[in-house]
């Protein structure tokens, strides 16, 4: 009777121990871990990493330690579905990515039947939040606003300059690219060339030859650094050096090293600057101790799981629409990107773009810099 009795004690343990251990929030994060565009899925990584790190050191969030899982989806649609699915049977409730917009909407709709909360910090289409599901947000700015502006600049400073349009064809960079098409047109622009290449050519002569045929004097740039690079790399070599201009997707010092000194005066559109945010200054600290300079979308993945983190505390709750219910009140939320507040949709209240210009700092390393206003 005694060894019975204390088989069941035992027993009533370890399911205790079992709950304590489901009670641990599942975090996930979903981008290009490996393959061409692995910087920025770095950039991911190493922002959510950083944030959970603090959040556990602090005592978690509302008592509850953050576990944290990584998915690679290598920029491919089908292989973010599959990561998606992959959270979903490991139990994950709330996931920060993807990268690509076009790896972010299909995986979206898996998150969204199975209860799981997607904050984004790069994913700029429009149609990411534009569907009317419950559980997508962003902590960056969308790709018609960004568009707006880099129309708008060309509109204003390029205007009598004879201008290519250039996509990827990916959702991204066409979507980004026909909407500066649109403001700069609206504006009384016209485009002398609008073109779409593969993701993955290596080889651009072809639209080189063309562009230099027509005269092209400016090349507004819709994609991702590794074609981009290459673009304005081969456009030099060929004696042919127009006025070069892209988006967020060239946010990375990989452009240099793939474009070389042909990129010193490209133009470019992203947010602020958050590393100049009073608010970041520790944690850009921390990372520049431990050797990782935190561009581009670093500190957005660290404010995703800080937006995630305060909805959890605001909600009471670790119920993904729960939480999603608060964050659509739109109260406002500190963190390392600034004061962020979310509207129904999920898109920031406040998204804002400025001007970038690449060129090479006081070490004379060629990087991005923001313009004066």
């Amino acid at each position: 009777m005694r060894k019975i009795m204390l088989s069941g004690m035992t027993l009533v343990a370890g399911m205790l121990l079992a709950g304590t251990a489901f009670a641990d929030i599942k975090l996930g994060v979903a981008g290009p871990l490996t393959g061409p565009n692995a910087a920025f899925g770095a950039q991911l990584q190493k922002g959510a990493e950083q944030a959970v790190a603090d959040i556990n050191a602090a005592g978690g969030i509302n008592g509850e330690k953050v576990v944290l899982s990584l998915g690679d989806d290598v920029s491919d649609p089908k292989q973010g579905v599959s990561v998606a699915n992959k959270f979903v049977g490991d139990g994950v409730t709330f996931v920060v990515g993807n990268f690509n917009s076009a790896v972010s909407i299909p995986s979206s709709d898996v998150f969204a039947e199975n209860g799981i909360l997607q904050v984004t910090p790069a994913s700029t289409n429009p149609k990411f939040t534009e569907r009317g599901l419950w559980n997508t947000f962003r902590t960056c700015g969308r790709d018609d606003q960004q568009g707006s502006v880099a129309g708008g600049y060309i509109a204003k400073n390029l205007k009598d300059k004879k201008v290519a349009v250039i996509h990827d064809k990916t959702t991204y960079g066409q979507g980004l690219a026909d909407e500066t098409k649109k403001a700069m047109n609206a504006a009384g622009v016209k485009e002398v060339m609008y073109e779409g290449v593969n993701v993955g050519d290596k080889d651009f002569s072809s639209l080189i030859s063309k562009m230099k045929g027509a005269g092209v004097e400016v090349i507004y740039w819709g994609g991702l650094h590794t074609e981009g690079g290459l673009i304005i790399r081969q456009s030099a070599d060929a004696g042919f050096k127009p006025v070069f201009m892209s988006g967020d997707g060239i946010t990375s010092d990989e452009f240099a090293s793939i474009g070389g000194p042909a990129v010193d005066g490209t133009l470019m559109t992203f947010g602020p600057d958050a590393r100049k945010n009073p608010a970041a200054k520790s944690v850009v600290d921390a990372f520049r101790k431990a050797g990782f300079e935190p561009e581009a979308y670093t500190l957005y993945s660290y404010a995703a799981v800080q937006v995630i983190a305060d909805g959890i505390k605001k909600a009471g709750s670790t119920d993904p629409q729960k939480v999603a219910e608060k964050l659509h009140e739109g109260e406002p939320i500190s963190t390392v990107i600034g004061t962020l507040a979310f509207d129904k949709k999920g898109d920031r209240k406040d998204a804002d773009y400025t001007m970038y210009v690449w060129k090479p700092n006081a070490e004379g390393k060629i990087t991005y810099a923001e313009m004066a206003k």
